[in-house]
């Protein structure tokens, strides 16, 4: 692992390398080097998709697990206990029109 250069001081925390561009099994830590590499901009996530072959969004989901969950949040073994936490959207509005129920699908206006 690398520690930031010009950064000797104790305590410091080490920096993942960035896995190799032929990654193909994405366990915690290759997910979380490559989010912090792109918050430090060491690459753009531009850069990130096409090197690595994620669509963007994926690496976005990444980055929300992340945020929201930590580490934790990017075991793909966790991802769908994590997604029933969510919230939910509000479910269609019935409307009631002569004793039949309708399900107002328009977009709001």
């Amino acid at each position: 692992m690398k520690t930031p250069r010009g950064d000797s001081s104790a305590g410091a925390r080490p920096i993942e390398p960035l896995p190799p561009p032929n990654t193909k099994r994405w366990v915690v830590r290759r997910k979380a080097a490559v989010i912090t590499a792109v918050r430090n901009g060491e690459i753009t996530v531009e850069e990130a998709c096409r090197v690595y072959q994620l669509s963007e969004e994926e690496f976005r989901s990444w980055e929300r697990a992340f945020e929201l969950h930590g580490l934790a949040g990017l075991r793909t073994t966790r991802i769908q206990r994590y997604r029933r936490l969510r919230p939910k959207a509000a479910p269609p509005r019935r409307i009631e029109t002569a004793g039949r129920h309708l399900t107002d699908d328009r977009a709001t206006e």
